[in-house]
């Protein structure tokens, strides 16, 4: 199966973590919610570095609530991350065994991509 997940950024909070200088790196909780391929909502930490807009890099764990076109409803846990400037360097997959509900045994990859109308996730469940 193949999802098409389009997505809008709800919220942001930046997050202190004790210990690290936060030049170098900045860690954030994300809200996103979901319309279209799934409907719903997620939550999100997000880590990124570098201060140079389009050249930074980052590594985020999801984790998203909802419902896909037929019914099925559940959760699961993605994590994503890559260079900005690189989008071969882009990865992102399905964390196995993550998922509740009817998403219960998705594994697969989840890529974020970009078109003119903003950002989604290509889902491939195997």
């Amino acid at each position: 199966m193949s999802l098409i997940a389009r997505f809008a950024v709800t919220g942001v909070e930046p997050r202190e973590v004790e210990g690290v200088d936060a030049a170098w790196v900045g860690a954030m909780t994300m809200y996103k919610t979901f319309a279209g391929g799934i409907a719903g909502t997620s939550v999100l930490l997000f880590v990124a570095s570098g201060e140079v807009e389009g050249e930074r890099s980052y590594f985020a764990a999801e984790r998203i609530t909802g419902s896909v076109d037929g019914g099925a409803e559940g959760s699961v846990t993605i994590h994503h991350g890559g260079l900005e400037s690189s989008p071969e360097s882009w990865f992102g997959h399905v964390v196995p065994h993550s998922g509740s509900g009817s998403f219960e045994g998705w594994a697969g990859t989840a890529k974020i991509e970009h078109d003119a109308d903003g950002a989604y996730f290509v889902i491939d469940l195997s």
